[in-house]
């Protein structure tokens, strides 16, 4: 028990602080004014503190007055009648700024950053004549320019947002009036107003669906850009305005609609619609999720018309849409921490060099001249091409043929992809193909595989036999059936009872394909001439219902109040639905009333979770055993249960159903207790098992991933058996490897004792639920995320998505490492947001997690390259990139040094303005850009040797190791240069700009050239093209440089030695290092 520490509350507050002294200057708190206080202390208190304490008070008020939290209200109002109260407008606002904001929010986020605060300070400065060093536009120009090509992107994006919302706020509707129909545009909709939406047109408020073309009053609806599903949901329309004669009736009803205020959750609805005129005097409805038509959805089958119940900013979609946080790379926070370190460089050697020169006269305006004078050290171009290449990146991982479908939506971190530590992964949808093929059936006393399942059809058909005798029974064999002695059941009798539970309990509707076909009574024969599909919320309930269908019992036709099974002797069963009980993620069960028209017989089917159906069904001894069995064969299951019910049973639930359905209070309360009277005592039929297949390269993949050093997370809300052998099949728990399931823990104790188990075996992967997670972390945070984050792989079941976001930060906290997150339904999508660089893969349930994700992907097989080849070659080429963009400000800033230095400390220019903005710009950075394009192996290597990916998580890329050592090359090359000139050219100095900066220019490009690690052929173009515009230059721009001087031999000569003794030491230590120390790369070229 003392292996792990306990943290007592009381130590942690009893006071003892012996051995700590605290200073005064570490106090957070303002000590009061004591004998101690002197005059001036006081009075510097009350100019300076205190007026500054009332000014933040002042501004914190008037900020909590602008931000006041709206308070949302319900709403009762009248059909065919205006609204009393005030409600938002129906405008769409994607816009981030307005014409007052655009240029004060787009300077704030560009001067928030040290490096463009730094140079604006600068630009500044050289208003003031005395500071002043050579012309305005050498500093004003490069931020101007920058600020230009910000503030137009941002134009841009902000233009197409707004022609967005122009075009989704100018949609017509069609409007319902006592005046008739009119056409009024989406922003002129209000709450209480009637509005039709047709087939296949976006729904512009959140409606309650009063009518639609069916004669059922069911239409339905597309939500996959608000939930990310792309399975349709059926919407019921409320049955006393459906069932009025004409759409004008509705203004010569006395009724109205009580609506909740207005709430986030996009699958439950609250309200209650009353009728008091005559017709209906006294009837009160529920209205549910059902009955609601949230805006963003589409219709997807004939036309509805809906009460407007929220507009605007109160709609289901707005209230769901938030602004992602901003993310920032790894790199770009190094690189703002090696910009302060240049940053105090200058102030240090500005000091220095004032020091010397002595603090005499106006030595702090000399001082300032210093500092100016060095800004260059820090090179403003450093962003424009961090940014460029950025975007470049992004497109090379749009354009790889290899990659179809990848979509970069965010631009800013595509280097965080090479050096992820821990990727955390979904199950269904993304390790699986969230495809489901039904693969097992078990009745208790036998069970039915794939290889079996031909003696199913020949069981259901043998039922079904004397149908086709004549007789006039579609169920001839119920009597025979339900006079048998329940424990003589034959397997034939169980074989149908389950197939037929099977068929009858869910959500699923056929669709058909072919234009003509209606849903009609006559609808099963119109099947045999057209393609029948099923449309269902989950996957699980097709492959069942697909099922069935192969086996003999083919659901041919559902509405709203019937259901239709065609037999294998091609006779129709009908029944009526009396009452559906959708699945939730809470009950983990669904269930329907069914009355059969040949029998009158009532019958309450249920199937859901072995969890909960295990204290719903009779006492049984093989369910829990044979639940495990399917689960550690991959397979999901499901438990499937009945209970007949007589008339009087029903009579009576439905009243007291009814009852707690109405009740606005509690309502969720009231229904679970109704509906658990219930569910007692259920015949138990059946349980099944559909196996999820693994994505295409499942296992390579996730092989490839770990040699990279990288650990696989899953993180997923099935169970624990079938998670624990998805994790084996898929190879993310190796074959040598061994697992640990860490026993559920509920108290203290149990958790200590766990974890000290699970100490002694740290080497294995570790399974754990949801709920003991959520234990441990409790008590033993610190202990457990040491010891989990030592497993080669961990399975965390039963998460849900608050859970699977809380891992991801807890990983971000404790660890520093990178972390990525990869999913493809809406539940993972906070945990993709979660992570360093969220992966999303467009699946089966839709697109919400691809939207929302920075990177987007069509299947898992592709993250290897993603991770491997895009990822690493981004952040080693952004590394190159940044630190020789940092040498080009250094080795000018060390030849100004030198400069000041010998010509007595005197605070002037070495090199003219423009050429100092051509060093930056024409004369180096094309080649110094096309560092992007470098790499220092193929892709083909890199996915061969996945080991290369783990020398990037260490950071050895971009370190204050590599930092420094580009600045001692940038000291002894500028030393060299401005030196070597001294010697060389002693009696023509006077051409000191031309002699030096063409040495520097040279140098620049050799350098270019021997950073680079593999040629490309844009590296050579732009190499030439920017020593052809220098020599150029060199001829065109007489004022700065002397043609009769640099065209003679001995320049020529000269600067080309300078230039060899700055490069030629270099190249000679790559050459030896390449030959006696070679990077691990180099080794495998």
């Amino acid at each position: 028990m003392d292996e792990v520490p306990l943290m007592s509350p009381a130590s942690a507050g009893n006071g003892d602080c012996e051995g700590f002294e605290v200073e005064d200057a570490d106090v957070l708190l303002p000590r009061q004014w004591g004998h101690e206080a002197t005059t001036s202390d006081k009075l510097h208190y009350y100019l300076c503190t205190f007026w500054a304490n009332i000014f933040c008070r002042c501004c914190d008020w008037i900020s909590r007055s602008c931000r006041r939290n709206k308070e949302y209200r319900s709403r009762m109002l009248h059909i065919g009648e205006a609204p009393s109260g005030k409600f938002p407008s129906n405008v769409i606002r994607n816009q981030k700024y307005n014409i007052l904001t655009f240029i004060p929010l787009v300077l704030f986020e560009q001067f928030k950053f040290f490096l463009n605060l730094y140079f604006l300070i600068v630009a500044i400065s050289q208003f003031i004549p005395d500071v002043r060093i050579g012309y305005l536009y050498t500093y004003w120009g490069p931020l101007g320019f920058v600020l230009a090509v910000t503030m137009i992107r941002e134009a841009l994006d902000d233009f197409r947002r707004y022609r967005r919302d122009k075009e989704a706020n100018s949609q017509l509707y069609s409007k319902l009036t006592h005046a008739g129909i009119q056409r009024v545009p989406s922003s002129a909709i209000r709450v209480g107003d009637l509005v039709f939406v047709e087939k296949n047109q976006r729904v512009p408020a959140d409606l309650v669906l009063l009518r639609t073309t069916e004669r059922s009053g069911s239409c339905f609806v597309r939500t996959d850009q608000l939930d990310g599903e792309t399975d349709w949901k059926l919407r019921i329309a409320v049955s006393c305005t459906q069932l009025l004669g004409g759409d004008a009736d509705l203004f010569n009803m006395n009724a109205s609609v009580y609506a909740e205020k207005p709430q986030k959750d996009i699958h439950s609805f609250i309200g209650t619609v009353r009728r008091t005129d005559d017709e209906g005097l006294g009837c009160e409805a529920p209205l549910n999720i059902e009955n609601a038509v949230w805006a963003s959805t589409v219709v997807a089958s004939g036309t509805a018309l809906g009460m407007v119940v929220y507009t605007g900013s109160e709609t289901r979609s707005v209230m769901n849409t938030s602004q992602p946080r901003s993310k920032v790379g790894q790199l770009d926070l190094e690189i703002n921490t090696l910009t302060k370190v240049l940053f105090v460089s200058v102030i240090i050697v500005s000091l220095f060099m004032i020091s010397i020169k002595g603090f005499t006269g106006p030595w702090y305006r000399y001082l300032a001249r210093f500092i100016l004078l060095f800004s260059y050290i820090i090179p403003l171009s450093l962003r424009v091409n961090l940014d460029m290449g950025k975007a470049t990146y992004s497109w090379m991982i749009q354009r790889d043929k290899e990659l179809p479908g990848a979509v970069v939506r965010s631009t800013t971190i595509p280097e965080e992809l090479g050096r992820i530590v821990y990727l955390l992964s979904d199950k269904t949808g993304t390790l699986t193909q969230n495809e489901m093929v039904f693969k097992r059936v078990h009745l208790g006393t036998v069970s039915f595989g794939a290889d079996t399942m031909d003696e199913v059809l020949t069981h259901v058909r043998s039922v079904y036999m004397p149908a086709a005798s004549g007789s006039s029974s579609s169920t001839p064999t119920r009597a025979t059936v339900m006079a048998m002695p329940r424990v003589r059941r034959t397997v034939v009798t169980r074989v149908h009872e389950a197939v037929k539970a099977i068929a009858l309990c869910h959500n699923v509707t056929p669709v058909f394909e072919a234009d003509n076909v209606e849903h009609s009574d006559t609808e099963a024969d119109q099947q045999i001439g057209a393609t029948c599909t099923y449309q269902a919320s989950s996957p699980d309930e097709v492959a069942l219902v697909a099922w069935t269908e192969s086996v003999g019992l083919a659901l041919v036709k559902r509405d709203l109040t019937t259901m239709t099974l065609r037999t294998p002797m091609g006779t129709n069963l009908v029944y009526t639905i009396l009452e559906i009980f959708p699945f939730t993620s809470e009950s983990k069960r669904m269930g329907i009333i069914l009355k059969e028209h040949g029998t009158g017989e009532i019958t309450f089917y249920l199937k859901g979770a072995d969890v909960v159906m295990a204290t719903i069904v009779q006492y049984n001894d093989w369910l829990d055993e044979e639940c495990g069995n399917m689960a550690r064969e991959g397979l999901r299951t499901l438990v499937v249960a009945k209970k007949v019910l007589t008339e009087d049973q029903y009579e009576d639930f439905a009243a007291r159903y009814h009852h707690a359905k109405v009740s606005v209070v509690n309502r969720a309360g009231h229904v679970q207790a109704v509906l658990e009277g219930l569910e007692r005592d259920m015949e138990l039929l059946c349980v099944t098992g559909v196996e999820d297949k693994l994505q295409t390269d499942v296992r390579p993949t996730l092989e490839l991933l770990r040699n990279a050093g990288i650990k696989v997370w899953m993180l997923t809300g099935d169970k624990m058996e079938t998670a624990t052998c998805i994790a084996k099949s898929s190879r993310l728990v190796s074959r040598s490897q061994t697992v640990h399931t860490l026993a559920p823990v509920a108290t203290r104790t149990d958790a200590h004792l766990q974890l000290n188990t699970f100490r002694r075996r740290s080497d294995s992967a570790l399974v754990i639920t949801g709920e003991s997670l959520e234990v441990c972390l409790k008590y033993y945070e610190h202990e457990f995320m040491e010891l989990v984050c030592q497993c080669p792989a961990v399975v965390c079941c039963r998460c849900s998505p608050t859970q699977k976001a809380d891992i991801v930060r807890l990983l971000k906290t404790h660890t520093g490492k990178r972390t990525c997150a990869i999913g493809d339904g809406g539940n993972d999508v906070s945990m993709i947001q979660a992570a360093h660089a969220g992966i999303g893969i467009v699946g089966k349930e839709g697109k919400q997690a691809s939207l929302a994700a920075d990177f987007s992907i069509i299947q898992f097989s592709h993250i290897a390259k993603l991770l491997l080849v895009h990822g690493r070659n981004s952040y080693k080429r952004s590394a190159s990139l940044s630190q020789f963009v940092m040498h080009r400000g250094l080795i000018i800033s060390a030849m100004q040094v030198i400069f000041c230095s010998v010509f007595y400390f005197v605070s002037i220019q070495m090199f003219p303005s423009f050429l100092m903005v051509g060093f930056s710009t024409l004369y180096t950075m094309f080649p110094v850009f096309s560092l992007v394009l470098d790499s220092d192996v193929s892709s083909e290597v890199a996915l061969t040797y996945p080991e290369l990916y783990k020398e990037l998580t260490k950071g050895r890329s971009l370190s204050f190791k590599t930092f420094f050592i580009w600045v001692l090359i940038s000291i002894y090359q500028g030393g060299i240069i401005m030196y070597g000139a001294f010697l060389l050219f002693d009696a023509e100095f006077i051409h000191v700009v031309a002699i030096t900066f063409t040495a520097l220019i040279l140098t620049e490009l050799l350098m270019v050239a021997l950073t680079i690690r593999r040629w490309h052929w844009t590296m050579a173009v732009g190499e030439l093209l920017s020593l052809a515009i220098y020599l150029l230059s060199l001829v065109i721009l007489n004022d700065y440089f002397d043609a009769s001087f640099i065209s003679t031999w001995d320049f020529i000569w000269k600067v080309t030695s300078i230039t060899l003794v700055s490069c030629l030491p270099l190249y000679i230590l790559k050459y030896l290092r390449k030959r006696f120390s070679p990077p691990s790369y180099q080794k495998l070229t």
